[in-house]
């Protein structure tokens, strides 16, 4: 039960994180997610308290699944929690690379998350933006 519910919230965490950023961040908490669509010279923005809206349900599912002893509800916790490792190294270290880890790759899929997330950061504003997923990527970004 506990790889069936990590797998399942991995999954459905692609979904969430989008909703998020389209209705939440691109809605009425664009004032903490508008200094990602800006340069800046901060290494933190106001944008990276977002971890906190999965970081926390991720943390109670695992600890409440310990104290119960519910395997689901800790392997839930995990694929959260694994998700945002994920969402980490592609978003951050990827694509806006804050650290320099993956400079060289040349993959046709990590090209065109990068290209998906380049038209996304095209719109500076809150309105009109497209692109808001992470891991699943429209197929006209791997044209080209």
């Amino acid at each position: 039960m506990f790889v069936v519910a990590l797998i399942l919230a991995f999954g459905l965490m692609e979904f969430a994180a989008w909703s998020a950023h389209k209705y939440l961040m691109h809605g009425f908490l664009w004032k903490i997610h508008e200094d990602h669509h800006k340069v800046t010279p901060r290494f933190f923005e106001k944008n990276d308290l977002f971890f906190l809206i999965f970081a926390i349900p991720s943390w109670l599912c695992i600890m409440l699944g310990f104290i119960y002893e519910v395997n689901f509800s800790i392997g839930f916790g995990f694929g959260i929690a694994l998700y945002g490792i994920v969402y980490f190294l592609v978003h951050d270290v990827l694509i806006h690379r804050r650290f320099k880890w993956f400079d060289k790759t040349n993959n046709a899929y990590f090209r065109a998350i990068r290209k998906a997330h380049k038209i996304h950061h095209k719109n500076q504003e809150k309105e009109d933006g497209e692109c808001f997923g992470m891991l699943i990527v429209p197929r006209k970004y791997f044209q080209s």
